[in-house]
């Protein structure tokens, strides 16, 4: 089992800043969102997560309580067989490839090895990728303009949508940091498998 890298400096505060504007989101959101302990829709398939997102998995697991890490351990490895065959991107080092034929339709049924499958919540949830801290209020991306979970904002007005808006100002902050650990993309299992 080996360590992950060091954190970068300003990680934590990076955290924060995150939370904070996801707090402030669901508070504007009130009922309308519906992410709850239990809800894990968003938990399965696959996307991609950063090499920055990957060392924050690797510590929160290090970190882990003994049991969870072995059950998490357990589930890594399970999920790492079910990914192995037809993996997009290069399975050897973990790197996945976004535009790689067959992305779209590859591993949407696969569970998140770090969901507890019986409580349905996250095992590394304070070390949870950016994408997870992300989801669910409605976020504003270039690509696709505002955007939310499917099972949120359910017959809402679009006015209620646009007042719960998350600020994600913090993403420049963030991409900074992810070239301190590299450019490469992952999954979960795969940044979990050798720690």
């Amino acid at each position: 089992m080996g360590l992950p890298r060091q954190l970068p400096e300003g990680d934590t505060q990076l955290i924060q800043i995150v939370d904070a504007a996801l707090a402030d989101s669901v508070r504007r959101s009130g009922d309308w969102l519906a992410c709850r302990p239990g809800c894990f829709h968003c938990c399965v398939g696959i996307f991609p997560i950063s090499s920055l997102d990957a060392v924050r998995l690797q510590h929160g697991l290090q970190n882990a309580a003994p049991q969870t890490a072995a059950e998490i351990r357990e589930r890594v490895k399970i999920s790492i067989a079910e990914l192995e065959h037809g993996w997009p991107g290069d399975f050897v080092s973990g790197t996945l490839d976004e535009e790689a034929e067959g992305f779209d339709d590859f591993g949407n049924a696969a569970v998140c090895p770090v969901l507890d499958p019986l409580l349905g919540t996250c095992d590394l949830y304070t070390s949870r990728p950016m994408t997870c801290r992300t989801f669910g209020p409605p976020v504003k991306t270039v690509e696709d303009g505002l955007g939310v979970c499917e099972l949120c904002f359910i017959s809402a007005p679009t006015e209620a949508i646009a007042a719960a808006e998350m600020d994600v100002t913090f993403l420049e902050r963030e991409q900074e940091l992810c070239e301190t650990q590299g450019h490469e993309v992952t999954c979960i299992a795969l940044a979990l498998r050798d720690c």
